[in-house]
């Protein structure tokens, strides 16, 4: 897991670049320090800090802290971030020194709604690719559906990520599969990021301070995961000031309270949000409905606390719980549990360390009555992850970061708890167990003017133990061979190199051409037909028998700016190839299954495509128009004959347009129009007739596709004038506008009238949903 050689690139590098860092030390002094908002104290993640003398500057960190070193002189810097005023700071720099700084909100309404919370030309300027930030007060008026805000569906209308199946927060970015996307809170895994069987997220907009998604192009300090990264943090809390906030809708209510623990030193926040179907499903005069719960919750907490100014503490958590049951009948359960603690220590003012301590943890149970004996399925998986993460301050135009960290998995893959029952007898299948690690380093160059760099080295680890029992199957998909593993006992070792570069080719201040290319590779895999992200989907971990799955990306683009930077496009083509990818076998069977990996086949894949994106960022209309044309393709030996065939994520074309116009101070008005190629999909080309029994006959995997998709959704935003320390608004939306019947699912059955005929049956859920939703704030 530690080989000598890599270990010994890594520590060269790093004493190579450490080395390097002291050219550019020479007579010169830091300025560093936080920006923070004066309103609520929360530290602004992605500030831009700009020098203007010397045409260089920075952008804070995922903590707010910010750090340049510059020569002697006298100098303005310029603070910046959107939806606050800026602060123009002349500052004498003679020795190095601290500097905080708070920004005030502006004081008139922000007439357009952006994506980037950056630099107005950090597209341009910043050597990265495939890279969005959302803030959810930036979204907050795109219609969604049931009106609840949700920053999964807002990345759903990005080119590169598509939406699962109707209405689901499940997304694809680049072709990669849904289990390919890592979702971090605060640091933590989360591994079922949906409500209500996958149609609302678990992301409570109103704890959210700040997302970033990274489609395949993560820097070093990222991994884990082939096609995503999507970071959320969670808002820290107001430190000024004690703040109530939430909103009532159709689907669900939420209430936030924070304030400070000490003013300008400490803070906490608590926001929860849970629905109400199960309330009014209890006056219903049918019992089934009146026996009936369906409800979901999520809390989430966070707390922070400034030691002296050189310590931080956080302490986070996530707390969430689904449940729909019918009683005495079947009973569905899952949830997340995540903790986070995490330590910021300033050495100097170059050196930024975070420590975390991590805990994830992941259930899912069902419960069914079969003959008057209930029977419960259990399935989980459980993170314990220690992390550090350090970030050295070259100078302007030099940032190291490096680190490492290391994580204990356990996997619950399945048991029956049938206690006091006549007809089951409990099964457990035991627990695996693995160690994941990984250490990096990475480096953001400005090598001149008009040539910037990103690069860096990760190398990862992937080691199961015992006690386990490993199989050996033949083509037949008999055991051929029994292994059996003590605890503690390697089962095997994995470690893989991956390398990351970005370069961006400055043309002028307008425009640039940028290149990249990543390696990624990914330890742990989701067992799943289904589209969406459902509670019953499996995780198992790399072992003998399946590898780790790899995929190497490059990509290339072409970025510019118009009128001022109004106006923001880009294209970017791009093309992964993949290694060791999972499918199944034709009748595969998955849960509860000691033999799964026998019904698991493995092959290649590759995605490629161009996306094409227009953005207008300032104004009273602004919004943005996305197109993705893309292709993804399979390849297994096991399945039609190792010909290439398309993925069930592959869609040939993705279109989406967000508009939204503020029509006053009182008003703003929004709406987005979606189009994609249908879901490509195995359904039978013919039957034939068994004793009776009408068998289908399926041909090419994945050789035929759902209709396609689109939909009109309209919103409008009422904000009445805000009075003393209260303010409020009313969110109104209209989801699918013109009706349109996209197909959920389509399901066959023999015709009533002529049995020897076969018919399909397309499933469509939703249609046109008004919905309305108030929102308050004191």
């Amino acid at each position: 897991m530690k080989p000598k050689i890599e270990n010994r690139i890594l520590i060269s590098l790093s004493m190579v670049l450490l080395s390097f860092s002291s050219v550019f030390a020479d007579d010169k002094e830091t300025v560093s320090g936080y920006v923070i908002s004066a309103e609520t104290g929360e530290k602004l993640i992605g500030s831009t800090i700009y020098v203007e003398e010397l045409k260089t500057g920075t952008v804070t960190n995922s903590y707010g802290f910010y750090s340049l070193t510059l020569p002697k002189g006298n100098y303005t810097f310029r603070y910046s971030y959107i939806g606050y005023d800026n602060a123009s700071v002349p500052t004498e720099v003679l020795s190095s020194s601290r500097k905080n700084i708070e920004l005030q909100p502006v004081s008139t309404q922000v007439e357009e709604v952006v994506i980037f919370s950056e630099g107005a030309d950090k597209n341009i300027r910043k050597a990265e690719m495939g890279v969005t930030k959302l803030s959810p007060k930036e979204t907050k008026v795109i219609p969604v559906i049931l009106g609840e805000q949700d920053i999964l569906k807002t990345i759903q209308l990005l080119p590169g990520v598509n939406s699962g199946t109707e209405g689901t927060t499940g997304f694809y970015v680049r072709g990669g599969g849904v289990d390919q996307n890592l979702i971090i809170l605060d640091e933590a895994p989360v591994y079922s990021a949906s409500h209500l069987m996958g149609f609302f997220s678990v992301f409570n907009s109103d704890a959210i301070k700040d997302v970033e998604l990274y489609k395949g192009n993560a820097p070093a300090n990222y991994g884990g995961r082939l096609s995503s990264i999507l970071d959320i943090q969670m808002n820290d809390g107001n430190s000024k000031k004690f703040a109530t906030s939430g909103g009532i809708g159709l689907l669900a209510s939420r209430l936030t309270i924070e304030s400070p623990i000490v003013k300008d030193k400490g803070s906490f926040i608590i926001s929860g949000r849970r629905s109400y179907a199960d309330l009014f499903l209890a006056f219903s005069k049918d019992n089934t409905q009146a026996n009936t719960d369906l409800y979901f919750y999520d809390l989430n907490a966070k707390a922070n606390y400034k030691i002296n100014d050189n310590n931080r503490m956080y302490l986070s958590g996530y707390f969430g719980r689904d449940v729909f049951s019918l009683k005495d009948l079947f009973s569905l359960k899952w949830g997340n549990k995540t903790g986070t603690l995490r330590w910021n220590h300033i050495f100097n003012n170059r050196l930024f360390l975070n420590s975390s301590l991590i805990y994830s943890d992941y259930n899912y149970g069902f419960g069914y009555n079969f003959s008057d004996n209930m029977i419960y399925i259990k399935s989980g998986i459980r993170d314990i992850n220690w992390k550090e993460d350090f970030q050295y301050y070259i100078n302007a135009d030099n940032t190291l970061k490096f680190g490492f960290n290391a994580i204990h998995h356990t996997y619950r893959p399945g048991e029956i708890d049938a206690e006091d029952n006549d007809l089951f007898n409990s099964i457990f299948m035991g627990r695996k167990q693995a160690y994941e690690g990984a250490a990096y380093i990475s480096h953001e160059l400005s090598i001149s003017d008009h040539l910037k760099a990103t690069y860096g080295l990760r190398y990862s680890g992937f080691m199961p133990v015992g006690p386990d029992t490993l199989y050996t199957y033949n083509e037949d998909d008999e055991i051929t061979n029994t292994e059996i593993f003590s605890r503690g006992d390697i089962i095997k070792k994995y470690g893989t190199l991956e390398p990351r570069i970005t370069l961006n080719f400055i043309l002028d201040p307008k425009s640039s051409v940028k290149l990249s290319y990543a390696r990624n590779a990914q330890y742990i895999h989701l067992l799943s037909n289904s589209s969406a992200s459902l509670p019953t989907d499996v995780w198992i971990p790399s072992s003998k028998n399946v590898k780790p799955q790899i995929a190497d990306q490059l990509a290339a683009g072409f970025f510019r700016n118009f009128k001022n930077n109004m106006f923001e496009t880009s294209v970017e083509v791009y093309y992964k190839k993949l290694q060791h990818q999972i499918d199944y076998q034709n009748g595969a069977e998955i849960l509860l299954n000691k033999n799964v990996e026998s019904q698991l086949v493995f092959g290649k894949g590759r995605a490629y495509g161009v996306e094409l994106f227009v953005k207008k960022r300032t104004g009273k209309l602004t919004g943005w128009l996305g197109y993705t044309l893309s292709r993804t393709e399979k390849s297994f030996d096991a399945i039609d004959n190792g010909d290439w065939y398309p993925a069930k994520q592959d869609r040939t074309h993705d279109i989406s347009i967000v508009g939204m116009y503020q029509l006053n101070k009182k008003w703003n008005l929004s709406a987005n129009w979606v189009f994609n190629t249908g879901n490509a999909v195995t359904f039978p080309s013919g039957k034939y007739q068994v004793d009776e029994f009408t068998v289908p006959v399926y041909t090419k995997r994945n050789g035929y596709r759902m209709p396609n998709y689109h939909r009109l959704d309209i919103g409008a935003t009422y904000t009445p004038k805000k009075k003393k320390r209260f303010e409020s608004s009313w969110n109104f939306s209209i989801y699918n506008v013109y009706g349109r019947r996209n197909a959920f699912s389509i399901t066959f059955r023999e015709n009533e009238n002529n049995p020897t005929q076969t018919e399909a049956v397309r499933l469509s859920l939703f249609q046109m949903i008004p919905s309305v939703t108030y929102n308050f704030k004191f």
